[in-house]
């Protein structure tokens, strides 16, 4: 049986023309489903979680095809979503505030300024056995700069090109500052949030802020789901369901297999090795928010390096067979086409180079998204629901 999932879209609204406008305030205040972030430029949504990846489809597809409509119709077709992770072009100098009055907002603006002010998507697998959560975390972490290589789509800011691929992972502040561990299992996890909270390195049980986590309605006590944070904006549906299917087939690989655990099987030094994978992990997630498919990544197996696009071909075909045994290969092989094709920010850098401006290479992404909705709506969400 197929995994439970569901996402979480930050997404940016602005003008056609491809500047980044803050609309969240009117935008949550008028349709429902829609959650504001501390700044107004960015609107979040989430989906409700399935096992079926064309009703994940849809769930994707269905509250941006709402907020498109609300926006042609409130603000005279003017404005429209912006694709990217980042103000790729605009002031990044200054917070625009959802909710001036909010204590929580107040803390992120004057602790982190507008390097939180990006746009992500976050993946939801369900793992209801705690245990069994934990030690699949450890393993999801590690690899976890794969994910973002995918994905990574923020190489501007503010006008310019920043030399990163993604920019977002490069600027957001990791919390806490010092590397979480590698949980060793649920009351460790339990005992080290409550640590943090006591501390004031952690605001709330939602102020932990790093690749992947445990998820669910009552942290740390209560957790259902792994939660990974790391991937920047996909617009594309079927891109992001590729790195979903990647995802989930190596979780349910992790599942069945409990010594595919970088605590136990990793030949890095026993005496040193939690340490050593944290730096390790630490290392690995800067090298690919630079150079994503391009990165030298280290191995968390033996420490050898591997580019970080040969080591996401080998998972690919590791994990084919359960992905095919449960009738999602389909779903998955669009991660041979990333690979092939490169991820976004390294298709806007080609176009960069071609002579393009930022401007020019966000409305036509803005453009392509439009498209790819509507086709996706008309041949899929339109047929399950016939």
């Amino acid at each position: 049986m197929l995994l439970s999932k569901g996402f979480e879209v930050e997404m940016y609204t602005g003008t056609t023309d491809g500047e980044i406008v803050g609309l969240s305030d009117r935008i949550t205040n008028e349709l429902p489903g829609f959650m504001r972030e501390p700044d107004s430029r960015n609107v979040e949504y989430a989906t409700d979680p399935h096992r079926s990846y064309e009703r994940l489809i849809c769930e994707l597809l269905r509250p941006r095809l709402a907020l498109r409509n609300y926006l042609r119709s409130q603000t005279d077709g003017d404005y429209t979503l912006i694709p990217g992770s980042t103000l790729s072009v605009g002031d990044t100098t200054r917070f625009h505030r959802s909710t001036p009055d909010h204590p929580y907002h107040d803390y992120i603006e004057q602790t982190y300024g507008t390097n939180v002010v990006t746009a992500s998507i976050h993946i939801n697998i369900g793992i209801p056995d705690p245990e069994v959560l934990i030690r699949v975390l450890r393993l999801v972490r590690l690899e976890a700069p794969l994910l973002l290589a995918l994905s990574a789509s923020s190489p501007f800011l503010g006008g310019r090109v920043t030399g990163y691929d993604s920019t977002r992972w490069a600027l957001f502040p990791q919390v806490p500052s010092v590397m979480p561990p590698l949980f060793e299992d649920h009351a460790h996890f339990i005992r080290w949030t409550n640590e943090q909270l006591e501390l004031g390195t952690m605001q709330n049980v939602r102020h932990l802020w790093i690749s992947a986590r445990p998820n669910g309605d009552r942290r740390p006590y209560d957790i259902n789901r792994l939660e990974v944070r790391i991937c920047d904006l996909v617009t594309n549906p079927i891109a992001l369901l590729a790195i979903t299917a990647l995802l989930e087939s190596r979780i349910q690989q992790a599942i069945d297999n409990p010594n595919l655990d970088p605590l136990v099987c990793s030949t890095l030094p026993a005496s040193s090795r939690a340490t050593d994978l944290l730096d390790l992990m630490r290392q690995n997630e800067t090298s690919v928010s630079r150079s994503s498919l391009n990165a030298t990544l280290r191995r968390w197996e033996d420490g050898r390096e591997v580019i970080a696009r040969d080591w996401i071909n080998e998972l690919y075909e590791t994990v084919r067979p359960i992905a095919r045994e449960r009738g999602i290969a389909c779903f998955l092989s669009p991660v041979r086409h990333i690979l092939r094709d490169g991820n976004t920010a390294q298709q806007w850098k080609a176009q960069i180079d071609r002579g393009e401006s930022i401007h020019e290479i966000l409305q036509a992404a803005s453009r392509m998204m439009v498209l790819q909705e509507r086709d996706l709506e008309h041949k899929i969400c339109t047929t399950l629901t016939a």
